[in-house]
């Protein structure tokens, strides 16, 4: 499969739908910084969204968590409309995301930091199997559990942050460049780790200033320019495409 200009949400792979975005328009002001794409996820996939510094990722990731409100446009998840939904009752509904910059309580522990991630949450029992999940996942972080977290490298933190991620037990994962500011072999392990947690079920949306790591780990992605989706497909079709070659990759076109 080639990559191709955007189709309809739910049209681009045979699966269902979890995520579906549509028509949507974000600003700041004035300032359009999300221009009426639409794309969509589906159930079990690893997508990403790529593009460069400024093109509307964060603000997308962020108008789906409820963080920011759209001014036209729709965000639906598994049926239900996200749409003025504040931030909170977007967690309780299996969407988490582990934002960029990672921003962790710097004055708490590790184990602090994880247990807030279930502050929704009511099961005691589901809460210790979950740490007790994460810290599988994160061997390093069970090796500091009780370490201030802003005592911690930056690779150490970003664990961290997808860990608290982790501990509302999301259905859909929402990662902002989780790999940003990271040390060549702590990168590697944190990709390692997204694909070890797509296994246990969880959908994933991901941004990605790597574009190639990121379409190495994905199902499918899209490509964002000022504000709008210019391709989408097959991520290995993507990795391949001459235009995002040259423009992500570094490559001539």
């Amino acid at each position: 499969m080639t990559a191709t200009s955007p189709s309809a949400p739910g049209t681009t792979r045979a699966g269902t739908p979890m995520l579906v975005v549509e028509g949507l328009e974000v600003y700041y002001g004035s300032i359009a910084a999300v221009k009426g794409f639409s794309f969509v996820v589906n159930e079990g996939e690893i997508v990403t969204l790529i593009g460069s510094n400024g093109a509307g990722k964060s603000t997308t990731l962020r108008t789906i968590s409820g963080l920011i409100h759209p001014r036209k446009g729709t965000v639906t998840f598994q049926g239900e409309s996200l749409n003025a939904i504040p931030g909170h009752e977007v967690v309780a509904r299996g969407v988490s995301q582990s934002p960029e910059g990672r921003r962790v309580f710097a004055r708490m522990t590790v184990r602090e930091n994880l247990e807030l991630g279930a502050f929704l949450r009511k099961d005691k029992d589901g809460i210790a199997a979950d740490l007790d999940r994460v810290l599988e996942l994160f061997p390093r972080l069970k090796e500091r559990l009780h370490q201030k977290a802003g005592t911690m490298s930056g690779g150490e933190q970003q664990m961290l942050a997808m860990g608290r991620a982790m501990m509302s037990r999301p259905r859909l994962l929402l990662l902002d460049e989780p790999s940003m500011g990271l040390a060549p072999l702590m990168v590697q392990k944190v990709f390692e780790t997204i694909i070890a947690v797509a296994k246990e079920g969880v959908t994933i949306l991901l941004i990605e200033q790597n574009a190639k790591l990121a379409l190495e780990v994905s199902d499918r992605g899209y490509v964002m320019e000022s504000g709008v989706i210019t391709l989408e497909g097959e991520a290995a079709a993507l990795l391949h495409d001459p235009k995002v070659r040259a423009a992500y990759l570094g490559e001539a076109a």
